[in-house]
């Protein structure tokens, strides 16, 4: 099946970008269409993550924080995005469940909620599709800090238990 895709999308490619061919060289060649867009998404990773790039996306984000109707959303997109170091996924947990025989894998900003500032709360997704999952409210000392970054605890997540990084035991 994925051979099949892969073979589909190609032909795609092509039969869109076949013209470019003809109007470049006046020879209808096949694949050069899917070669330029090949280029073409290289050219556009090299730009977006050199210096230019960054430049940017850091004018892209000052733009969007400073549009009224755009504000509130972007923010709380940026909040739940995966940014290393930020958010609700900036730090990974184990948290025990409701008879504490189990522990589970959760996420948390670290920055405490509520008056007492005791609370954590603690996104634990389910697996493997990390989309829905349950939000609880944890007192910070029943919450074990783990030092796995959040991309690895979404492989785990992802893969349903075969792939456990060497941070979570």
């Amino acid at each position: 099946m994925p051979i099949a895709a892969t073979c589909l999308v190609i032909w795609y490619v092509d039969s869109r970008t076949r013209i470019l061919s003809k109007q470049v060289f006046g020879v209808d060649l096949p694949l050069v269409g899917v070669l330029l867009a090949i280029v073409a998404v290289y050219l556009l990773g090299f730009v977006v993550t050199s210096l230019i790039g960054k430049w940017l996306l850091r004018l892209a984000d000052r733009l969007l924080n400073q549009m009224p109707l755009l504000r509130p959303v972007y923010r709380a997109w940026k909040q739940v995005a995966l940014t290393p170091g930020e958010g609700i996924f900036a730090k990974v947990v184990m948290v025990g469940d409701e008879t504490g025989r189990m522990e589970m894998l959760g996420f948390t900003s670290g920055v405490p909620s509520g008056a007492g500032g005791e609370k954590l709360c603690v996104f634990v997704p389910a697996a493997p599709n990390p989309t829905s999952g349950r939000l609880y409210f944890v007192r910070r000392e029943h919450c074990r800090m783990l030092t796995v970054s959040s991309e690895e605890a979404f492989k785990m997540i992802l893969s349903g238990g075969s792939y456990v990084p060497a941070g979570i035991a």
